[in-house]
């Protein structure tokens, strides 16, 4: 179709909406077609393998930064903070023991997209897991609160310790990998 002339029919005003909306959306629809689809538990696995990949690769730069192959307790705490500012998130840590780090988020890098999209929590999930498992050994991630099961916040726990953490059934277990 051609057009000539001028568009008589212009908006009076702007959609809102921008490339990093356009990315936001494209994540919520593809994790909530997967949800619908395949199941949460499912859906959830497909999304650990975007965020294993993701967490490797900033593992990488944040070992590149601290010119180290392996990080401390405190660099792996820095870097996980770090990294979810740089992408808007609230993230600060709460508490550091030998055995756990607790995270505590008031803002979601996917804003109010990730409300009932549960599933998109394996990104955090896998990203933290895979940081701190590759530096400190081991790391079982429990997300105790979320953003997207309608809580104010996200509380994020990460068991150092396997033996300390068996009581725990609902997080996921990481561990380094052997190059």
């Amino acid at each position: 179709m051609q057009m000539t002339g001028s568009i008589e029919n212009t908006p009076k005003g702007d959609i809102d909406f921008d490339k990093q909306s356009f990315l936001i959306n494209i994540i919520r629809d593809l994790s909530g077609n997967l949800q619908d689809l395949i199941g949460l538990e499912e859906a959830s696995g497909m999304i650990s393998i975007v965020g294993a990949t993701i967490g490797k690769g900033l593992n990488d730069r944040y070992r590149a930064l601290y010119d180290t192959d392996q990080m401390t307790l405190e660099q792996v705490c820095h870097a996980l903070v770090d990294l979810k500012q740089k992408i808007d998130g609230g993230f600060k840590v709460t508490e550091v023991t030998q055995d756990a780090i607790v995270l505590e988020n008031t803002a979601c890098p996917f804003g109010k997209a990730v409300v009932g999209r549960k599933s998109m929590c394996m990104m955090t999930s896998n990203v933290f897991g895979k940081i701190t498992a590759e530096n400190l050994g081991y790391a079982r991630v429990e997300l105790k609160e979320t953003i997207a099961e309608g809580d104010k916040g996200c509380r994020v726990v990460i068991q150092l310790n396997p033996l300390a953490s068996v009581e725990d059934v609902n997080g996921r277990e990481y561990f380094r990998e052997d190059d």
